[in-house]
């Protein structure tokens, strides 16, 4: 028998964890069932539980992939000297998450910020999902507070201020565009650039 190649099983889990996100951002978790997983993907039970337990499984990895991809975003920002500014960082940012799945999509928009909603509200109810998503904060976090302190060196922040302070209020302004976006419709991540630019410019006169 022929051995199933490292890229065939990679791309096999990538159509599930695709195919389960498509399903938690149309119906919510607890309205998704294995059996939707399975029919979206259009695989046997067999070949899914192959890869994942069970629905918690297959969001824990789903959570587990964002999270790195924004870390591992922030994180190459911060070995820039200096790194982008915020506008262009957390834009970028951004783009980069979004454009990876585009294949997740509700009502002909992008699924993901409905999906990230799904994901928060669960670790509410989900002990061992939410101390996953904690640590995935803190890692995102971790990133961010090197930016700042990059920004800091470079002369571009007051340094009075603690970087920490700083990764916060950046976390939520991403996390409240998310949300806005699944509750409101989506809306291109410029304008998310632009209010940051316009929050940045104050004191300055307009070019």
């Amino acid at each position: 028998m022929a051995r199933v190649s490292q890229e065939h099983l990679d791309a096999r889990r990538r159509q599930i964890l695709d195919g389960a996100a498509r399903c938690f951002a149309r119906n919510g978790f607890h309205a998704t069932s294995m059996q939707d997983v399975l029919k979206e993907v259009d695989l046997s039970a067999g070949a899914v539980y192959r890869y994942f337990t069970g629905k918690e499984d297959l969001i824990r990895a789903i959570v587990t992939e964002v999270l790195g991809e924004i870390r591992g975003a922030f994180e190459a920002a911060a070995v820039q000297s200096p790194p982008p500014p915020p506008d262009e960082l957390v834009g970028h940012v951004m783009k980069e998450v979004l454009g990876r799945r585009k294949g997740l999509s509700y009502e002909d928009e992008s699924g993901f910020p409905r999906l990230l909603v799904q994901v928060w509200t669960e670790t509410l109810r989900n002990d061992e999902l939410s101390a996953q998503l904690r640590e995935g904060y803190d890692t995102v976090r971790a990133a961010w507070c090197k930016v700042v302190e990059a920004y800091q060196t470079a002369g571009m922040m007051r340094t009075d201020i603690p970087p920490e302070h700083v990764a916060r209020t950046m976390i939520g302004v991403a996390q409240g565009f998310c949300a806005q976006q699944a509750l409101f419709g989506a809306v291109p991540v410029e304008v998310l650039q632009n209010g940051l630019r316009g929050l940045m410019s104050m004191g300055q006169q307009p070019r």
